[in-house]
């Protein structure tokens, strides 16, 4: 019978490998024979170090990638705007759908690495699907090649195969990196994820400063060049293709399904329970793999909480409204993250982990990713501080029946202004006298013809106006043809977006002009006291713009033009070949420095390093060898479901700025607790010691069997 079994297995070989196989039978206590093993070598280690050379190969590729990534994703939301004139909802939506799709996808590349392809045949294929996307985008921004729905076309498949490229690879690199070390290298291991998210960020810092360039500083087409902006980060993927090593693993994680079925089918009493509910795929699984899904389950278990972190994370900073550091501008406040980074992660592994390790502190991956969250906490109650700071020079918020006015006095004296059954300006304006508050003014219904009453120099004039709720008007008062007039006009509502000036003109001359404002912005303002669309400027000094009337061409001298304010520049007169004019700030300017966001920045930089590093290590040493990808691949998804959690939160529950920094704070130190909890409660296990206590008991359950060794020989 064991001939016949012998043979019969030999059959199955025969039938599955291309070389014929022998067996010699030999005792379970008996070593194998030396012929039958080759000798594994060992991989060629970098400049006399225990890393492989391969790394080297891994970092460079990793490198290239998120230089790619980031440099396409710095123009994308500018590409929506300007190249396809989107509306910023629209392009907001897009940008963060696209953002999500790239952390889903990376079940795909982790269910395709350890079932199918290997990490290494996973990463090559997927990098290639990354570049073709790259390379449809850049055709796809092209202005000459097709009309608008083409481009969209074109730009939408090569985001989704960039989504699906860059996801798909995430799950396998940072795994294949840590396969390529011995097992006594677990140390340079755990280093090797440092130095893999210090090429993170070093291809993030970079490429987010060179692609805006590529974009704006070089004309193609006749306007700016994103074709450019997106074929770079295609030609730096081309080069990450250059990454070697190989890898073949096998995905055990469908056991769960058999499991579940099993145990609704042996429901009954008399069967005795098992203690996990993985056991019960026992009857189709091997002890190893089942005990191999048990660790995988347990650590996405732990999981859970995380993606509270990323919600944190991924949202938008506060740069908009604060102001700059001399030549710096306010949006270029994230760069401060990557760099951050990059310095924080060699002090950290070179000097904060070993101090701690010198003081008798046993500072597990539990306790760093839990003190992580802390950090991201705290940077977060910091940014709800700033906030509430920054919300002082904002506009009221109106409520229905509700607006607000005021008045500019643009006469030669001082005017006493009444309006229908209110009593709001108690004391007259002085001629071009800096304007006061906004004054409240309540309606009784959603519009209001109200009466208005000017009293100047023992005369008094009477204008109706029509008032709109959730409105900001100025009542401009002036003289023409020797009389009083005045004029009703609309405010902006809030502050400019994205740290902007906001400016218009008031044209107090009897002729039509032209204004122009940095060489590039024309506009037209007509006669007697007409006022134009307001314009939004960078922050910067304007002392060279240009009056063009009948009589001539006059220089404009606007002066400074701060962050998050409205001006409203009044024209008044023409003489000695100057254009004289008045300017008035109808919102303030940010008076929060920028240096306030530096401690946010130190905070959350000191968070992610602890956090996302002794994750990305963690994960990679809890799963076994043949689910490395898909564990990783867990750990990104928390990202994704992070970046949704934001969108539902701020879709389901619209509030102030400030409030949903503090909610999400509370949130996080909860969530913060529980992970602690849960981490305290959770036993590290080595796979390499649950590999080798299943042979340790396969081999003393059969003890002096025989066993069946291959040996490969010629016949």
């Amino acid at each position: 019978m064991v001939g016949d079994k012998a043979r019969g297995e030999m059959n199955a070989f025969q039938r599955n490998e291309s070389k014929e196989t022998l067996f010699t039978f030999i005792s379970a206590g008996d070593d194998p024979p030396k012929g039958d093993f080759p000798v594994q070598k060992k991989s060629p280690k970098l400049c006399g170090s225990n890393y492989p050379l391969s790394i080297a190969f891994i970092v460079v590729n990793e490198f290239c990638e998120r230089f790619s990534y980031y440099g396409m994703r710095a123009v994308l939301t500018l590409y929506f705007l300007s190249f396809f004139h989107w509306d910023e909802n629209l392009s907001t939506a897009v940008y963060h759908a696209f953002s999500a799709l790239c952390y889903f996808t990376p079940v795909i590349g982790a269910i395709m690495a350890d079932s199918w392809l290997g990490k290494y045949k996973t990463i090559i294929y997927l990098s290639i699907v990354y570049v073709v996307g790259h390379l449809i985008k850049s055709v796809g921004a092209i202005p000459s090649l097709g009309n608008q729905v083409v481009h969209v076309i074109l730009s939408m498949v090569g985001l989704f195969l960039i989504a699906l490229g860059t996801g798909g690879i995430k799950p396998c690199v940072s795994a294949f990196g840590g396969d390529q070390f011995e097992e006594e290298h677990t140390s340079e291991r755990s280093k090797f994820f440092s130095i893999f998210y210090l090429s993170i960020n070093a291809g993030s810092l970079i490429s987010t400063f060179v692609t805006p360039v590529l974009r704006g500083d070089v004309k193609c087409f006749g306007e700016d060049c994103y074709a450019l902006a997106f074929g770079v980060p295609a030609a730096l993927m081309v080069l990450a293709l250059g990454e070697d090593g190989e890898g073949s693993l096998e995905l055990g994680m469908w056991q769960g399904q058999f499991a579940i079925k099993n145990r609704l089918k042996n429901r009954s009493r008399q069967i005795p329970k098992r203690d996990h509910w993985l056991d019960w795929a026992s009857e189709k699984y091997s002890k190893q793999l089942i005990g191999e899904v048990k660790m995988v389950t347990r650590v996405l278990f732990l999981f859970i909480p995380l993606p509270m972190f990323w919600a944190l994370f991924d949202q938008q900073v506060q740069y908009s409204a604060l102001q700059g550091i001399y030549v710096l501008q306010p949006d270029q406040m994230q760069f401060l993250n990557p760099l951050l980074i990059l310095v924080f992660i060699p002090i950290f592994d070179l000097g904060l982990y070993p101090l701690i390790n010198m003081c008798k502190f046993n500072f597990t991956p539990i306790r760093k990713m839990a003190t992580g969250m802390i950090l991201a906490g705290m940077a977060f109650g910091l940014a709800a501080v700033v906030e509430l700071k920054i919300n002082e020079t904002d506009m009221p918020q109106l409520v229905p029946e509700e607006s607000l006015i005021r008045v500019l006095n643009l006469a030669k004296n001082p005017v006493q202004v009444t309006i229908q059954d209110r009593d709001l300006f108690q004391q007259p304006v002085e001629a071009f006298q800096n304007p006061a508050e906004y004054s409240k003014l309540i309606l009784n219904g959603e519009q209001q013809s109200l009466r208005f009453t000017l009293q100047h120099q023992g005369l008094s004039l009477a204008f109706n106006y029509t008032v709109k709720e959730k409105s900001v008007y100025s009542l401009i008062v002036f003289e023409a043809e020797g009389s009083l007039s005045s004029r009703l006009i609309t405010d902006l509502e809030a502050k400019p977006e994205n740290g902007l000036a906001a400016v218009r003109f008031i044209n107090g001359l009897s002729q039509d002009v032209n204004v122009s404002i940095d060489s590039k912005r024309f506009i037209a303002v007509q006669k007697n006291y007409s006022a134009s669309e307001y314009s939004l400027l960078e922050r910067d000094k304007y002392n060279n713009g240009k009056c063009i009337t009948e009589m001539g061409e006059f220089t404009l001298e606007l002066g400074l033009l701060d962050f998050g304010a409205s001006y409203t520049i009044v024209i008044t007169n023409v003489s000695g070949g100057d254009v004289k004019t008045w300017k008035s700030e109808d919102i303030k300017a940010n008076n929060v420095h920028m240096a306030w966001q530096l401690p946010q920045y130190l905070l959350i930089s000191a968070g992610e390093v602890m956090f996302s590093i002794t994750g990305l290590a963690f994960s990679y040493s809890q799963s076994p060898a043949s689910m490395k990808s898909v564990l990783q691949a867990g750990w990104l998804l928390t990202v994704a479901v992070g970046n949704t959690l934001v969108l539902v939160v701020a879709q389901a529950a619209p509030m102030a700025q400030w409030a949903e920094f503090v909610l999400f704070t509370v949130l996080l130190f909860a969530v913060c607790i529980i992970f602690s909890i849960m981490g305290y409660f959770y036993v590290s296990v080595d796979p390499e010691d649950l590999e080798e206590k299943e042979e340790k008991r396969e081999t003393s359950s059969r003890g002096n069997m025989i066993s069946l060794v291959t040996q490969k020989t010629k016949l």
